[in-house]
């Protein structure tokens, strides 16, 4: 389907003609009806998919359309990293280019006060559209820089991430503050019982559209190393030695160990940054800027760049571990192949790990290619999944400080 076939106004179609969007994904095509009938609604769909102009096009063009109060904040934007909230506010900069009375602000943490400052006078002049990270929006709610009493919109972008990240409390704390005829948008790139239930909490008789997670692009190579954790670093080494890896993601789900892999590589010789939690917004923007303009080789990151961060000429993505579930190691892998381009997924796979790469692998209806050790690191793990009580210590605290019975 076109833009122009749905009833978007002109300034909007304006926008993504000079974009040259003309044809809507799938996504877009059955979420941007609903929203211009004013439902609430349930979108379930991967990254990548265009979700972001899903709910932007059609808030936006109600707002530009003059039926909402102009001194008002009319929409809420959630969104569960700064990096994703600086994402949705450049498309809202795209698509709202002839856009000559709708506003908006970015509100998220990690910032100097100046930042605060102007986010605050934003908020008050009554900015149509605020993007925010929770705990920053909640921060300016505490703090009567923000009316809600005339919300229209209330939009979670990546609503599982945002569970997943601890934030479930603040999100009913901040829809506590919405008026009841808010129009609610969830998106999610999974469905886990968690976000059911938010769902019925916070939507009233949504439409759902749900779109099947799709697997990795066919021009993705997808290779796998079973090792034992101690040779995880030697494999790297072999891999770098070996060949010359730049534009390279290295992804591991725990921000210490990113810490240990860039220190790692950086001994190598590696030019490389690391991106997680414990990094501030100005450390954060200054390392996707060096890896965005090529000044360094190798991102080693959390799962806080696996979702809604674009950069197309990723060349190799390397999971220094298995993620927990399919659609993660999808949004991972689905980092590199963009824009019609070639990419390779290399998975490090150890002992613990196999019985969760064999599930991806069913996902994938497919077997990943299993690659030989380097040369000198030894034996690898059998592939088959590990006992459950395998290489756990069992502790028993029963019979501590007791005599045995005779």
């Amino acid at each position: 389907m076109y833009f122009d076939e749905l009833n978007l106004n002109d300034n909007i179609l304006d926008a993504l003609d000079d974009m040259r969007f003309e044809t809507c994904t799938p996504i877009q095509e059955h979420c941007i009806p609903v929203i211009l009938d004013g439902r609430d609604l349930m979108g379930i769909a991967q990254t990548g998919t265009g979700k972001t102009a899903a709910y932007l096009l059609p808030i936006l063009s109600l707002l530009d359309d003059g039926f909402y109060p102009p001194d008002a904040n009319n929409c809420v934007i959630m969104s569960p990293t700064r990096e994703l909230a600086q994402q949705i506010d450049q498309a809202m900069q795209g698509f709202g280019y002839y856009l000559q009375n709708v506003s908006s602000v970015a509100v998220y943490g990690g910032n100097d006060g100046n930042r605060y400052d102007r986010e605050m006078r934003a908020l008050k002049l009554g900015a149509d559209v605020i993007i925010a990270t929770p705990g920053r929006l909640i921060s300016h709610i505490t703090m009567g820089n923000v009316d809600f009493s005339r919300i229209s919109f209330f939009v979670l972008d990546e609503a599982d991430r945002m569970l997943d990240m601890g934030f479930s409390e603040d999100i009913l704390a901040i829809a506590k503050h919405l008026p009841p005829t808010c129009q609610t948008l969830m998106f999610s790139a999974t469905m886990p019982p968690k976000i059911e239930q938010l769902a019925k909490t916070l939507l009233k008789n949504p439409a759902v559209v749900k779109l099947a997670v799709s697997k990795p692009a066919d021009n993705i190579r997808q290779m796998a190393y079973v090792c034992h954790d101690n040779q995880k670093l030697g494999i790297l080494r072999d891999l770098f030695k070996k060949q010359e890896l730049k534009r390279v993601i290295i992804f591991s789900g725990h921000k210490n160990k990113v810490k240990d892999i860039a220190r790692d590589l950086m001994r190598m010789k590696v030019s490389c940054g690391e991106m997680h939690s414990d990094l501030d917004q100005s450390q954060r923007d200054q390392i996707m800027h060096s890896f965005k303009n090529g000044h360094i080789d190798v991102l080693v990151a959390t799962d806080i760049v696996a979702r809604g961060i674009d950069i197309d000429d990723i060349e190799v993505v390397i999971n220094y571990d298995v993620p927990h579930d399919a659609e993660d190691y999808v949004h991972r892998i689905g980092r590199t192949a963009r824009a019609n381009r070639f990419g390779t997924a290399i998975t490090l796979v150890r002992g613990r790990e196999i019985g969760l790469f064999m599930q991806i692998e069913k996902f994938l209806g497919r077997t990943i290619e299993k690659l030989p050790l380097p040369d000198g690191l030894g034996e690898a793990p059998e592939y088959k999944p590990m006992p459950a009580n395998k290489g756990r210590r069992r502790h028993s605290f029963k019979n501590r400080g007791r005599k045995r019975k005779r």
